[in-house]
This record gives C-alpha cells, structure tokens and sequence, in this order.
C-alpha cells in the first residue's frame, strides 16, 4: 500500500491520510465491520481492498459528500490498490465484488461509498465501469481535491450460517 502512495498517488506517506496502512490491525482486523483483502502472488503482495466502517470526513471534502455518506451506515471501500504489472487481470474488480459482499454480510451499512484519485493510471475508467459518479471535485470551483467520490450498489445480504464469522472471506486469487 505504501508502494502505491508513493509511486502512483506521489502524496508520500501523510499521517492524517495514511496511518491505517501502518497500523492496518487496528483500522480493518480488529472492528468487526471491516476487513482488509491481501492478493499474493509468489510470495509478493500484488492488490489490496479495505472497507472501513465510515464515511468521507469534511472538510476536506465536500460537506454534502459527508453528509449523504455518514460514518457508521456507509461501508467505505479503500486501499484498492494493484501493482502495475498485476493490472487488467480481473483483481480489481474481484477485490471490489468480495468487499461489496463482505459489507453485505456485515449489516447495518446502507451505502458503499469510495472515492479516486483520477491521477492514478486506469482508476477513474475502472470506477465509472461499476459505480455511479456523486462528485466530481474537478468541477468544483477551485477544484476541490481534484477527487471523484463514486457510490457503488449494495448488494443483498446472504444469510450467514448460525454460528459462522461474518469476518470470513473466500479467498481471492
């Protein structure tokens, strides 16, 4: 995760933004509404996909975007990240089904929200294929962050067996 902040996002590691890719246990293992998915090939992680339990803080983003996407009802999906070489393969949007399915069975969450940084090569064309556009900053006056929040459908809950985890994930490959 911290490859891509530095190579594809060039915000480098910023504390107030990135600290739950360094203490992820306590931002996606531990809650119980949140996970974190780990793609590994050969020993190398090559994708990642998180859903934390709140939603789009403002400022800095827009005060509607926060409003219409509160913490504690919105499943928020982040650190969808693959490495370059890894891309176009189908794990993007796996990681993003999972997810999406995992919030699902969490419950409790009426919105899946994310947002992108267009800068990133093949994220913006990615979202609009499977999410509806709320905001594009770009458009803003002054431009805002230059984001794009998107809203994806939430998918109907799959019953959980009486006994079973809502924590476990089939594994992504």
């Amino acid at each position: 995760m911290l490859d891509t902040v530095y190579r594809d996002l060039k915000s480098g590691y910023v504390p107030r933004w990135h600290a739950d890719i360094i203490d992820p246990r306590a931002a996606y293992l531990r809650p119980e509404r949140c996970t974190l998915l780990v793609v590994e090939h050969r020993g190398e992680i090559v994708a990642t996909g998180a859903v934390r339990d709140r939603g789009p803080q403002a400022p800095p983003n827009p005060p509607w975007v926060a409003e219409r996407f509160p913490s504690g009802t919105t499943a928020q999906l982040c650190r969808i990240y693959v490495r370059p070489e890894h891309r176009r393969h189908g794990l993007a949007r796996r990681l993003v089904r999972e997810l999406a399915e995992f919030a699902a069975r969490a419950g409790g969450y009426e919105a899946l929200y994310l947002h992108t940084d267009p800068a990133v090569p093949g994220a913006e064309p990615f979202w609009r294929s499977l999410a509806r556009e709320v905001c594009d900053e770009r458009a803003l006056p002054g431009g805002g962050q230059g984001i794009v929040h998107f809203e994806l459908p939430m998918p109907r809950a799959v019953p959980v067996p009486v006994g079973a985890s809502t924590r476990t994930t089939p594994p992504v490959r």
